[in-house]
């Protein structure tokens, strides 16, 4: 069952997603959401994960913009014109302003609040911005995630000297990342460069492309979803939290 908590920041209250297994926990899993926000998709899977044995964590990291209700989409976005008018309406401005700065003062507060819970190894994993978000934070924590996972993700590789992929070095994760395929966010260029910051990490990893599978593949309530896809990702994912945090 997910039950919605309340993390308190610098910056203010953000709503969160927490789910819980029924045995023992095996460690922790912060999951960072997509641009379209906390909704019951992502409840569903915050669920799916915490039955494999952790206690799940996932933020509303909009919390600036507006609450979990004020962000939810109104319309239905397995229609592609209701998806294209929901990120028209203002999505991407909240994606924008996510800063690296603002994410230094989050990162911190939402690490917390899930070690409140569990005791162990942690991981994170998340969807299209949350890949970076991710990313982001097992370079703030090195020593505490063992496991860095990130699907249909964009903007990992940048030419800004803060890139995410420059947070990889030093860190001890095993990292596993799914991309969209022909994602302008995320292109064939892009997913070598980010091979090449993990190979210079001396870290273990996963970094792939999959095939056909369009940007948000994962989400079963969007135009995007594939089903080849996102199996394929809770499999791996599955997988990648049991030979990291046994």
């Amino acid at each position: 069952m997910v039950e919605q908590i309340e993390i308190e920041t610098p910056d203010g209250t953000a709503e969160a997603y927490l789910a819980r297994p029924e045995s023992t926990p095996k460690g922790g899993v912060l999951v960072y959401m997509d641009a379209i926000g906390l909704r019951p998709r992502l409840a569903e899977m915050v669920e799916r994960v915490a039955s494999w044995g952790y206690v799940v964590l996932a933020p509303n990291t909009f919390y600036r913009d507006g609450s979990v209700a004020e962000l939810a989409p109104t319309g239905d976005l397995r229609d592609p014109a209701a998806r294209d008018a929901f990120f028209a309406g203002g999505a991407m401005n909240r994606v924008r302003g996510l800063t690296v700065d603002r994410l230094a003062i989050d990162i911190p507060a939402y690490v917390e609040t899930l070690q409140t819970y569990v005791t162990g190894p942690l991981a994170t994993h998340g969807y299209c911005m949350g890949a970076r978000l991710a990313v982001r934070t097992a370079g703030r924590f090195p020593d505490e995630f063992v496991a860095v996972g990130g699907f249909h993700g964009g903007g990992l590789v940048t030419a800004d000297a803060a890139s995410p992929h420059t947070c990889i070095a030093g860190t001890r994760a095993e990292y596993y990342f799914g991309h969209a395929d022909h994602d302008r966010s995320m292109t064939p260029e892009n997913v070598e460069d980010l091979s090449r910051a993990l190979d210079d990490a001396g870290v273990m990893y996963t970094n792939l492309i999959y095939p056909d599978a369009p940007h948000g593949y994962t989400m079963a309530d969007t135009s995007s979803y594939q089903e080849a896809g996102t199996h394929r990702h809770f499999t791996d994912l599955e997988a990648l939290y049991a030979r990291t945090m046994a």
